[in-house]
């Protein structure tokens, strides 16, 4: 079993931004294996962010940005759950690249299950029109997998990050609720632009 040193502790937390008592046990955990600790600490925090999504987010803010010299202009609800937070620079700064990505992504809505259904039934038709001729069986799964693609593009909770495409929003919101150790939720956008 690796020694842990107080060095190893705060090199794990500057690098993740968990707690030391975390850092430390993870890093026990891993047997001194930098690396694997951080694995362990992201499974951790997925974990902990999974158990803080129940909790009643009633406070927060409401952000706006206008991009393009007055053409485009986002406003966006987010929620916390104390007014500490909601006055937290970093929540603030998420909301801000929250916007800031709906300005330059356009998503439909935040979740898939408030994505219009004849939005959805419209995309449907296209898919099946494109899998005409392909064998019954595959037609199904062809469309499926088509609409699949489409709600991940539309869905504000599903689209890569426009400042990091390796990480969905969603992911994003995992990470700061580990961070920020509260319940974080993206409550409603509108999303304005010249001539749309």
């Amino acid at each position: 079993m690796a020694d842990i040193t107080a060095s190893m502790v705060n090199q794990l937390r500057q690098r993740t931004g968990a707690g030391l008592m975390d850092c430390k046990k993870a890093l026990v955990e891993a047997d001194g294996d930098e690396e694997a600790a951080i694995s362990i600490l992201k499974k951790k925090g997925i974990a902990k962010a999974a158990k803080k999504a129940d909790r009643d987010a009633s406070e927060g803010i409401i952000e706006s940005y206008i991009h393009m010299g007055g053409k485009v202009g986002v406003l966006l609800e987010i929620n916390c759950e104390s007014d500490f937070v909601a006055k937290n620079d970093e929540f603030k700064a998420l909301a801000r690249d929250i916007c800031m990505h709906i300005a330059a992504a356009s998503p439909l809505a935040v979740t898939r299950d408030e994505v219009p259904e004849d939005v959805i039934a419209k995309e449907r038709e296209v898919a099946v029109a494109q899998a005409e001729g392909k064998p019954p069986q595959a037609v199904e799964k062809i469309v499926e997998g088509k609409i699949n693609k489409f709600l991940s593009t539309v869905c504000l909770l599903d689209q890569p990050f426009v400042k990091n495409p390796d990480q969905s929003i969603n992911d994003l919101l995992t990470e700061k609720i580990q961070k920020i150790g509260e319940n974080l939720k993206i409550k409603r956008f509108a999303r304005y632009a010249i001539g749309e």
